[in-house]
């Protein structure tokens, strides 16, 4: 049972990491470096060192700035395709394999694919359709809603990962309804 909360924490981290890269990864340095809840082992155990801390803060400081401002925001996403699914990975390896022993080649993967995906779906589909349909007056409160979800996800993801596990099927099935939703008016158009 113990490796399955830990596939479903480092599923849940590395989602997080798709909405903010370093929400995640600032959750697991602190909870590795001042609990016992996650032992995070070599060469993960960088992220609870006190200057990996401060440099994550800094960056997650610049990352949610440049989010909440019109323009920035988009130009925000586009180089955050690299950290991100990066982080994903990171957070996902790393918590996976001090939970479960998962081999991390295989966890980079799958972390890189979890955020990768988040992230495209956020950039590519909700953040361009909130923008358009707002004038980009929604960005804002929509930013801070992610940061939220994000915090709130990567938190759970290592308190009580089967609300995670629970609350991921929910977003995979929302995510697929709104794609059908959308083919299907599109096809409708058509006709």
């Amino acid at each position: 049972m113990d490796a399955l909360f830990g596939i479903f924490s480092a599923f849940g981290l590395s989602a997080s990491a798709g909405l903010n890269a370093y929400i995640p990864l600032l959750v697991v340095g602190v909870i590795g470096h001042y609990t016992n809840w996650i032992k995070l082992t070599p060469p993960y155990d960088l992220l609870s060192n006190a200057w990996i801390l401060i440099l994550v803060s800094v960056l997650l400081i610049i990352e949610m700035l440049a989010d909440k401002i019109p323009a920035v925001n988009h130009v925000n996403d586009i180089i955050q395709t690299i950290f991100r699914p990066a982080a994903g990975a990171i957070v996902f390896a790393a918590s996976a394999h001090s939970l479960t022993g998962v081999n991390p080649y295989l966890a980079l993967v799958c972390g890189l694919l979890v955020a990768g995906g988040v992230h495209t779906v956020k950039s590519a589909a909700i953040r361009p359709a909130v923008t358009a349909a707002t004038g980009g007056t929604a960005n804002i409160p929509v930013s801070i809603a992610e940061d939220v979800v994000s915090t709130v996800l990567s938190i759970l993801s290592i308190v009580i990962p089967i609300l995670v596990g629970v609350f991921l099927v929910i977003m995979v099935a929302l995510i697929i309804w709104f794609f059908w939703r959308r083919a299907r008016r599109r096809s409708q158009a058509v006709s």
